[in-house]
């Protein structure tokens, strides 16, 4: 497949997720698409093909210098598959951030900006999100509620 259809797809296969996390969090699909990874699980199908179809990279391509991820994301697979990288992750944390509000009963109107950001911005969006829910419930902790890191672990 062409590297640019599948960063066309990939692109707007992520925009129905998070309109159904910023307007639909509760709705059945939004639970079994999102909630359930097949949204992201199909993305990170696709970041399989773009990272395994792009070409050898030259030998002073890496991931240890900034200079040899630059050569990298020269090759178009290669960047696609970065590209896809931050697709799935961001949708993942969007994913949490909507859970989270929820579990700590925020109302989903202030997630709402915390979800814009975090799809446009990545961090900035859950940075976001901390504040909002520090100054709201005086809580940081990324543990899930009612469990301790022993049970965490065992699980």
């Amino acid at each position: 497949m062409d590297a640019e259809l599948l960063f066309t797809l990939c692109n707007r296969a992520v925009i129905p997720a998070w309109l159904l996390l910023a307007f639909a969090p509760n709705w059945k699909w939004t639970q079994k698409l999102i909630f359930h990874a097949w949204i992201p699980s199909l993305l990170a199908v696709c970041y399989i093909y773009a990272f395994v179809s792009g070409q050898p990279s030259p030998e002073e391509g890496n991931f240890t210098t900034l200079a040899g991820v630059l050569v990298l994301f020269q090759v178009p697979y290669l960047a696609l598959a970065g590209w896809i990288h931050y697709l799935v992750f961001d949708l993942f944390v969007g994913a949490w951030i909507v859970r989270d509000g929820q579990r700590h009963k925020i109302h989903q109107a202030l997630i709402f900006p915390c979800l814009f950001f975090t799809l446009m911005f990545g961090p900035v969006g859950l940075l976001m999100y901390f504040v909002l829910r520090f100054a709201l419930r005086k809580t940081l902790t990324t543990q899930e509620q009612g469990q301790t890191v022993a049970n965490t672990m065992s699980n």
